[in-house]
């Protein structure tokens, strides 16, 4: 018997963008986008924040009972999906002189998007001191069962190898890696329905 997953409501953006920014604090990409590390944690909740938000209104983002772990998916399976409302000016205050960081990692994941229909799993995250206890696999295989159910591929890009392994360990096949500017890299990754 797995943890109790449960849809999260409208109300809970914040937190689901503090347990994002919390669990990714480590990755490489986090510190190339905000290097000042003083800065890092509230300007990744702010940007976390603007995608969550908008991932709960026109996604579906599921956590635990103890909200301990999330997913955040964007079905891209008709017609595309706006941009976050006021995007621009959004990400300028959340994230001030660090935005055009922000921006060529947009113009990155933009770039490497599959046009083909599919679920774009944007986010999977773990409390650190729950990580490796099987929630985010239990996540997964939550959505999993309905996009095989209803033969819907999924989209993702794997921020770190542990990462990548991880969702390989679940039928996600790699693509070719695209790179940040300091060569940090993201491992876009594709699962065919089962």
């Amino acid at each position: 018997m797995g943890p109790r997953i449960e849809r999260v409501g409208p109300d809970e953006a914040r937190g689901v963008a503090e347990l994002i920014a919390t669990a990714f604090a480590p990755l490489a990409a986090v510190a190339w986008l905000v290097p000042e590390e003083s800065r890092r944690a509230d300007v990744m909740a702010g940007n976390f924040e603007i995608l969550a938000g908008h991932a709960l209104r026109h996604g579906l983002v599921y956590a635990t009972a103890d909200r301990a772990a999330v997913s955040v998916w964007l079905p891209q399976t008709g017609e595309p999906v706006a941009p976050p409302e006021d995007y621009d000016r959004r990400l300028e205050a959340a994230c001030g002189g660090y935005t055009p960081r922000f921006r060529v990692l947009d113009e990155l994941f933009e770039a490497n998007h599959p046009q083909d229909p599919h679920h774009h799993l944007a986010f999977l995250a773990v409390a650190p001191h729950r990580q490796g206890t099987g929630l985010g696999t239990a996540l997964l295989d939550h959505h999993h069962r309905w996009l095989d159910a209803h033969g819907v591929p999924a989209y993702l890009e794997a921020s770190s190898e542990q990462s990548r392994d991880l969702y390989a360990r679940h039928g996600y096949l790699p693509r070719e890696p695209f790179r940040l500017p300091d060569g940090t890299p993201f491992h876009p990754m594709w699962r065919e329905p089962r």
